[in-house]
């Protein structure tokens, strides 16, 4: 089979799949009902983004004429997809959310107000919440066709009110008057709890509190509708081809244009009248194409802050990270390591582990220099408060910054200043270029007469970031290993224009050694199957994307041989085509974001396994210094095997996806319910 004969998914289109894979969970009655509403949110804010980045891209291809990767007829035709497909999801995700979600908060006696206002018993609360809390607060501007002066923000929630005056003229005919006025969402929570009655419990959005008192704030007028509306803007901030002499104070300028930047989805209540619509659409310039169906109520990724009155067993508990026996002993991560490679489960197992071990380098008389990446930082990092400590103790501390990292550019800005004061050398983003590795190594010298002191390296899929490590499963590598740590402190040579073409013992480093070491090991399993030897082929990922990558996998198929694809969002492989047969795309979905990148070859019984930060989309393995590294303890080995078996076996929370992008639930006949996270969490509890 030729080349030109395979296809491929669109990436967005698969990636709408994947977040109707999350809103999904929302209707699973196994679990808690605020966890539903938790995914409800979920899907809510990844929509945002969605909009905000992917769609936004392909409105710049029609508005500029830009067509590095699509052209203007591709990009027309992918928005209208992505428009049906939303339109599609939001119907169901109000259905979820109304038929599913409302009712099951009503038999917990909570009752969240819905299309009505408050009973009488709640009136008189209600109106003097809004008179103190809320009209203060509330700036209308009224509206006229070919004269709109006001500007909509995007992320926020607007009422748009059609009125009549009461009074006219004798004889004048009533015509509509319009107003737009913004919810102030800094001054008010989304939702209030209004007085229990009679055991139930009720909450009301702001928005309906504001709508239950618009009289007030329109006197001279009969309110004759009103309807939410929201804008989404484009969020890139297109820095491929800034210079590095500028970098800082433009990625700080054009974070500060997000606000104002091009539309890239209109959302509106459908409940809303054509003629009402038409007038918006009209007032603000708004294009067809930019319209987006909503409910009565948008930004629903608020509904993760809906008070819960009944407490913790409507919600989802966390198991506690455990311990792990032998680190805790040792007592020293230092000494500890030393002795063997650790291996740490994200968020099965404790993240302080390394903080601990990062404190432990801080005080540590033998420690010279520390090296690390940071691309999302936590707020009040102990990551950072550690780097800190260790400046201040004397140690070389470098820290490699990525300040593109989208929507975290201003936290990681503020964050490298406040370490740049504190003594931490600053090296910044590189232009045209990601970091997205998360390396970091600890080097100690060795006085003269004295044993050698061993150096240390942390090797990660995932942030250096404690608060994302209780809800993202990742793993990461703690070695004494020499040649990682000859391999990390090359990486930095790399970064610090140092070194142009390094020579790596065990590290696969995207845009140097990682593309053509995977084609070889696919190679070799397409080899052996071609000689009739086992062969078998595990890639679990985020993403799938690459085309060249793909066409790899799709003539390992052909070859015959059996590999088996975990992929949690984009996958733009077809699998069941002739030319997948021998592919398998599994999508887990479940409490845990699932974001380790694990690669595994069989081997003819040799078997080769890599953790890394990259997917397999273009970016990651063209545009960004990404790193995978093998894992070479036997024992660990089969831990991090075992886990991708659970993952496979998973009859629970996992779906196939099919040739048409549905998420088809894996049941099978087995006797067992696998769910793959609690079957991890067991696994490693012994």
């Amino acid at each position: 089979m030729t080349e030109n004969q395979y296809h491929y998914f669109k990436r967005d289109i698969s990636w709408l799949s994947f977040n109707y894979r999350v809103l999904l969970e929302a209707e699973d009655e196994t679990l808690p009902l605020y966890e539903r509403i938790r995914f409800l949110s979920i899907y809510s804010s990844n929509l945002e983004e969605f909009y905000e980045i992917r769609v936004a891209e392909h409105r710049g291809v029609i508005m500029k004429k830009k067509f590095d990767e699509e052209t203007f007829e591709e990009a027309e035709e992918t928005l209208s997809e992505i428009t049906r497909e939303v339109n599609r999801q939001q119907l169901e995700y109000y259905r979820i959310f109304s038929e599913r979600i409302l009712p099951e908060l009503s038999r917990e006696n909570i009752r969240l107000y819905q299309d009505s206002r408050p009973e009488s018993f709640h009136e008189e609360f209600v109106r003097d919440f809004f008179n103190e809390q809320v009209f203060p607060f509330l700036s209308p501007v009224m509206l006229q066709t070919g004269d709109i002066q006001t500007f909509i923000r995007d992320r926020r929630l607007y009422l748009i009110v059609r009125m009549i005056k009461k009074y006219r003229p004798a004889g004048a005919e009533p015509s509509f008057h319009y107003a737009l006025m913004k919810i102030p969402f800094a001054k008010v929570p989304r939702f209030i709890e209004l007085p229990q009655h009679q055991g139930v419990s009720y909450i009301m959005f702001i928005d309906d509190i504001i709508r239950a008192n618009l009289p007030t704030v329109f006197p001279g007028y009969e309110i004759e509708s009103c309807h939410s509306i929201k804008i989404s803007r484009d969020a890139d901030i297109y820095l491929e081809n800034e210079k590095d002499t500028n970098l800082i104070e433009t990625i700080r300028r054009k974070v500060k244009k997000r606000t104002t930047a091009d539309l890239s989805r209109f959302v509106y209540d459908s409940s809303m009248p054509p003629d009402f619509l038409r007038f918006i659409c009209d007032a603000f310039d708004i294009n067809g194409e930019d319209l987006v169906i909503g409910g009565r109520y948008l930004n629903l990724q608020d509904l993760s802050r809906l008070p819960n009155p009944a407490g913790k067993r409507l919600e989802q508990q966390l198991p506690q990270p455990m311990r792990i026996p032998f680190l805790d002993r040792t007592g020293s991560m230092f000494l500890a390591v030393s002795q063997r490679d650790i291996m740490l489960h994200f968020p099965y197992q404790s993240f302080d582990y390394l903080i601990r071990l990062l404190m432990e380098a801080a005080f540590d008389p033998g420690v010279e220099e520390i090296k690390i990446t940071q691309y999302r930082v936590a707020e009040n990092s102990a990551v950072i408060n550690s780097l800190v400590s260790a400046a201040g103790n004397g140690k070389k501390v470098t820290v490699f910054v990525e300040l593109k990292a989208r929507f975290d550019e201003e936290n990681n800005m503020s964050t490298a200043e406040m370490m740049k004061q504190a003594g931490i050398r600053i090296i910044y983003s590189i232009p045209g270029l990601k970091v997205h590795a998360k390396v970091a190594v600890i080097i100690r010298r060795t006085p003269k007469g004295e044993p050698p002191q061993p150096s240390f390296a942390y090797l990660s899929t995932g942030n250096f970031n404690e608060k994302t490590a209780r809800t993202y499963s990742d793993m990461a590598l703690l070695t004494a290993d020499a040649d990682f740590i000859e391999d990390i402190n090359r990486v930095f040579a790399v970064l610090e224009n140092h070194l142009a073409a390094p020579v790596f013992r065990h590290l696969l480093v995207a845009r140097f050694n990682m593309v053509p070491e995977l084609k070889s090991m696919i190679e070799r399993e397409r080899e052996h199957a071609r000689q009739g030897l086992p062969s078998k082929i595990i890639l679990k990922m985020n993403g799938l994307h690459d085309r060249n990558m793909i066409d790899e996998l799709y003539r390992a198929s052909g070859d015959g041989v059996e590999t088996d694809l975990i992929i949690r969002g984009i996958c733009c492989l077809i699998p069941d085509a002739p030319y997948s047969r021998n592919i398998r795309v599994t999508r887990i979905v479940d409490t845990f974001l699932e974001h380790a990148r694990v690669w595994y070859f069989y081997n003819n019984g040799e078997e080769s396994l890599y953790l890394s930060s990259a997917d397999w989309m273009r970016r990651n393995l063209t545009r960004r210094i990404e790193t995978a590294f093998p894992i070479l303890d036997p024992a660990i080995k089969r831990e991090i095997i075992h886990v991708l078996t659970l993952q496979l076996k998973d009859n629970t929370k996992a779906c196939l996806l099919d040739k048409n992008l549905i998420n088809r639930p894996k049941k099978d006949d087995a006797p067992d319910k696998i769910r793959a996270q609690s079957a991890i969490y067991d696994y490693l509890r012994q």
